[in-house]
């Protein structure tokens, strides 16, 4: 489970711009179905009428049947339940009251559009950036939702922190892209901070590694994370000069504390 999406926070901020919230509108910015009816149920309150509009006749395009069937998971919010239930949408059968905080992992419940990438596209990243700089900023966040490996590797490092969010929120992002991006120390802390919050990402052990040794990671985080490492990362982690000072120092303590309790962590 997972507190409210980094995407969606922009949204509930009023951070958006109006082309960018018109395009929401449509539910073709959010990747997975909470995002899609939150970002929603936010727009139908719209200060901008046509932006109200655009949301309203998205909602009624759900079909009903969808809608009552993801209404009855139990990890759905309450208050999303309630809106619907005052529109007259029940879920297909009363589900168990949990945390109300939002699922993690969903399919949308709004048919996709075509992907932001032209067929005739060529993969490389040099391609990539070619392309990316020509476009708007709201074709910038579909392309960081359903574009190419390589765009989200020049995306994710993005200045605006709504599109990094949006790449985090990719359904196409692998395991292998987290890891290399838990490396780079040119992506946010915000970026970081999602990487180490998400569960299922976090019990791949490359990731733990590549973001403890990330000098760009909070070092609450890391000191953390460290505690997980191998003896032999946890050594590598005591001499890095990349990594903060107090970071060297806390490994070297673990080593030693290591040897001197026979080698027992």
């Amino acid at each position: 489970m997972i507190g409210p999406t980094p995407l969606l926070d922009f949204f509930k901020r009023g951070e958006v711009d109006r082309d960018v919230r018109l395009e929401a509108a449509h539910g073709t910015l959010a990747p997975r179905a909470y995002e899609q009816l939150a970002i929603l149920v936010l727009l139908v309150e719209d200060a901008d009428l046509e932006v109200r509009s655009v949301a309203e006749q998205t909602l009624e395009r759900i079909p009903i049947e969808s809608l009552r069937q993801f209404l009855a998971r139990s990890d759905v919010p309450i208050g999303m339940r309630e809106f619907f239930g005052d529109r007259g949408v029940f879920p297909d059968e009363i589900p168990k009251i949990e945390a109300d905080e939002p699922p993690e992992l969903d399919e949308p419940l709004i048919e996709k559009e075509e992907s932001a990438v032209p067929d005739d596209f060529e993969e490389g990243a040099e391609s990539a950036l070619q392309k990316l700089t020509k476009m708007s900023f709201t074709e910038r966040l579909k392309a960081a939702v359903k574009g190419t490996k390589e765009m989200r590797a020049i995306l994710i490092r993005d200045t605006n922190k709504m599109i990094a969010a949006a790449v985090m929120r990719s359904p196409e992002l692998t395991q292998n892209e987290i890891e290399g991006i838990a490396r780079m120390a040119s992506v946010s802390e915000d970026v970081l901070r999602t990487i180490g919050n998400n569960r299922a990402w976090m019990k791949k052990y490359g990731i733990v590694v590549a973001l403890t040794k990330n000098p760009k990671t909070p070092l609450a985080m890391s000191l953390t994370l460290m505690s997980r490492l191998n003896d032999r990362d946890l050594t590598q982690l005591s001499v890095d000069c990349n990594v903060p000072e107090p970071l060297r120092v806390a490994a070297r303590k673990r080593i030693v504390g290591s040897v001197s309790g026979g080698g027992k962590r």
